[in-house]
């Protein structure tokens, strides 16, 4: 089965649950109960509901994936798509809780009405919680500090400050001014090394020569170090990226390492490409690993991790979850579709003594809102045992 097939498929079937969903709770919403015999109010919930199923149809069926490649520059297809996946979103929170609502037993009058409101309520929670994470929670940038123990770290390495930017997708979703003030946060944190870790942008024609000399800002005293993500090989962006972010300073590992020396160590810190998959392996060893330096790696996806973990990297940094972007805490456990495709969601893991820091990073794909994930700007210190 070819991947654009699976890939139609696959919408097809989303757009199918959420018509089937969305028209059962039209029914619900349409009851005499609701609208005391009003057939004017029935008729408003029934066509509103086929309008809007008109839309997701034609949004997730003819544009996701395809129509913003061949019309990259139309900004608000990206939009229109984000939106009609928040509200498809919106309708698989709602079902469960109004299902929930009508297995209450029957009511006296009194009941009766809390239970209307209880279905109001239901009905809102989830476009409120969505139209918060897209109004306000995407943009609140968080500075997250946090020290990563290497056992036998040098004197000289003990305390190094290296800040990260990851998953930008400058574009619709993230304006130049809001990467300006992401790169600020990193430069008031006075980095010895700033790292960008892949996904600058999400489709082909979103300003990837904005990104890249926005990032040219960053300040550090040993340089700009990157790698590159899924997202610039969708754009055919890899070579450009490269070459232009050279010419500006921004030097992206491509498969190969760069030592950086502090004071009488040596900081090697290399670079792979996007591996893809859920236990992608690492290129060959040959100009990767530094023998008695201290071995980082640069991964846009954290699946990398076990493979440097056994090639001998003491710490792998990545991002490429956007830590869920859209996760809910259950019982203490985060709840993301994320976990489908990698154990490593956010955060510091551990496989004896490597470790791996995955980034929630800035931007967002898909639908343009951060739910339970704030988007993260990092600064990671590097710290004996």
């Amino acid at each position: 089965m070819s991947p654009n097939l699976l890939h139609y498929l696959i919408e097809g079937a989303i757009l199918l649950v959420v018509l089937v969903l969305q028209g059962q709770l039209s029914r619900w919403l349409a009851e005499p109960a609701w609208f005391r015999g009003s057939r004017l109010g029935r008729l408003a919930i029934w066509s509103a509901s086929g309008l809007i199923a008109l839309w997701l149809g034609a949004t997730l069926v003819s544009t996701t994936g395809r129509a913003m490649m061949w019309f990259p520059r139309w900004r608000w297809l990206q939009w229109n798509t984000g939106m009609a996946i928040g509200w498809a979103m919106f309708i698989c929170g709602v079902f469960p809780l109004v299902f929930l609502l009508r297995r209450l037993p029957p009511m006296d009058p009194s009941r009766r009405r809390l239970l209307r409101v209880a279905h109001a309520a239901a009905v809102a929670a989830p476009l409120v919680v969505i139209g918060f994470g897209i109004a306000v929670s995407r943009q609140r940038f968080e500075l997250k500090e946090v020290e990563i123990a290497i056992p036998g770290l040098p004197k000289d390495l003990d305390g190094l400050r290296l800040a990260q930017l990851t998953d930008i997708h400058l574009g619709p979703f993230l304006s130049n001014s809001e990467l300006a003030r992401a790169v600020g946060m990193v430069n008031q944190t006075r980095p010895h090394v700033a790292l960008v870790t892949g996904d600058l942008i999400s489709v082909k024609g979103d300003p990837l020569d904005d990104c890249l000399r926005l990032l040219a800002g960053l300040r550090a005293e040993a340089g700009i170090l990157g790698c590159l993500g899924n997202h610039e090989i969708f754009a055919n962006a890899q070579a450009h990226a490269t070459d232009r972010g050279a010419r500006l300073g921004i030097e992206f590992l491509r498969n190969r390492s760069r030592a950086l020396r502090f004071g009488g160590s040596i900081l090697n810190i290399a670079g792979v490409d996007y591996l893809a998959g859920r236990e992608p392996q690492l290129p060959p060893a040959g100009g990767l690993i530094a023998p008695g330096a201290v071995n980082v790696l640069l991964s846009h996806n954290p699946n990398a991790f076990p493979a440097a973990a056994r090639r001998g990297f003491d710490l792998t940094i990545s991002g490429h979850t956007h830590g869920g972007q859209v996760t809910m805490e259950v019982l203490s456990e985060a709840v993301t579709l994320i976990r489908f495709f990698t154990p490593y969601v956010q955060g510091l893991f551990r496989d004896g003594p490597a470790a791996l820091y995955v980034s929630r990073g800035i931007g967002t794909v898909g639908v343009p809102a951060r739910i339970g994930a704030r988007p993260e700007v990092t600064l990671i210190r590097l710290c004996a045992i």
